[in-house]
């Protein structure tokens, strides 16, 4: 049975027209009665599906207005660069012992960062690793010889931008105690993302094919973009 928080929500509100972030996020916000607080998510379906091959995105985006999050953060690299780690950081540091804590099953954090000469060996923790979404990456700025550039990029506000096989992207702004301006930096970034990534695909028409926001337990709203993308 519907909550009594749950029937005071707007209903049908997919089918009202697209509107501006800017004139949504005040809407959202006052959707958000809960007493935790929620996050302002946007959800976006995109074009992936096209004649010749299929669009698969995965970068990472460094957000302006911050994520509201903690991330407990690993980084297998050499002694050397231990104290750049730690300086910048990172809540676990470690060199060939680490990765075989990780071998073992060690697996309490939520991101890892490693040297280029270490990835040769955490290679072969793929079955370990790759289920959890942990493996570093290149594209991703976790493979890198900058540690300390990876981890405090990582601290600051930096999330992950993918789609699933039927092309659906969800991501976070941020949440409802950020300023509007902040929400609208983060969500700025995100399209500047996108449109970027756009340009490095063969794609034919727009990627983005519809857009939507909402809060962690609010309703939709259709969300007009500021450029066809």
């Amino acid at each position: 049975m519907p909550s009594k928080r749950y029937k005071m929500l707007p209903e049908k509100t997919r089918d009202k027209i697209s509107d501006t972030i800017e004139k949504l996020l005040p809407v959202i916000k006052k959707n958000c009665t809960t007493k935790f607080d929620e996050g302002i998510d946007l959800s976006f379906q995109i074009n992936n599906k096209q004649k010749k091959n299929e669009i698969n995105l995965r970068t990472v985006i460094n957000m302006p207005g911050g994520t509201g999050k903690k991330v407990k953060i690993a980084v297998v690299c050499e002694d050397t660069k231990n104290k750049d780690a730690k300086d910048a950081g990172a809540d676990i540091v470690g060199g060939d012992e680490l990765i075989e804590k990780i071998k073992g099953g060690y697996l309490d954090f939520e991101k890892l960062i490693c040297t280029p000469s270490m990835m040769i060996k955490l290679s072969k923790l793929g079955k370990v690793l790759g289920p959890k979404g942990l493996m570093p990456n290149p594209k991703l700025g976790t493979v890198t010889e900058d540690v300390k550039k990876a981890v405090k990029d990582s601290k600051s506000g930096q999330v992950e931008l993918r789609n699933d096989k039927d092309g659906n992207i969800g991501v976070s702004i941020g949440k409802k105690s950020f300023s509007d301006e902040n929400l609208i930096k983060n969500f700025n970034a995100i399209i500047d993302t996108l449109e970027k990534e756009k340009s490095n695909t063969t794609i034919k028409g727009d990627l983005i094919k519809s857009s939507f926001i909402t809060s962690s337990m609010g309703v939709s709203y259709k969300l007009k973009l500021n450029k066809n993308i």
